[in-house]
């Protein structure tokens, strides 16, 4: 469509263990059926890579009250705009990278201690979704993503 740009990728973050900071990165190492290399979910079965969209995070912000900083939401990639597939089997290309959509992201309750009481509750089908890697790359911020067309 004209006047419409591509969603890129504007921060990507890990965390080396469950419960601990996450951290901002420039780029990522993503290996095929494995995860993001150095994260607390690499080599987990389905849970590999974790997307988000800012779109989202900022209805979340509106239901919040107040904004929501993308670092604090515990997801591995956040792109610029966009709707993220919900569908299971659904597929994101970020670069060479290809992801499939497992689930649903559902905010955790960690999110109230992060964040603020009720951040949970205003993430809640805002989340994202979590995926699968089909094809290993290295994902950076400014890369290009390609979502699925919103039906």
């Amino acid at each position: 469509m004209a006047g419409v740009s591509q969603p890129v990728v504007v921060s990507i973050h890990v965390a080396k263990g469950r419960r601990l900071p996450m951290r901002s990165v420039e780029q990522a190492e993503v290996v095929e059926a494995r995860g993001i290399v150095g994260d607390r979910y690499e080599g987990s079965k389905h849970r590999q890579v974790s997307i988000q969209s800012l779109e989202a995070i900022g209805e979340a912000s509106e239901v919040f009250g107040a904004p929501i900083d993308p670092a604090l939401t515990r997801r591995n990639i956040t792109v610029s705009a966009g709707v993220i597939p919900k569908a299971p089997g659904s597929l994101i290309r970020i670069g060479d990278l290809l992801l499939e959509v497992v689930r649903v992201a559902a905010p955790c309750k960690l999110l109230d201690d992060t964040i603020g009481p009720d951040a949970q509750v205003a993430l809640r089908r805002r989340g994202g979704s979590i995926c699968r890697v089909l094809e290993s790359g290295v994902v950076a911020v400014g890369d290009g993503v390609e979502l699925p067309p919103v039906s």
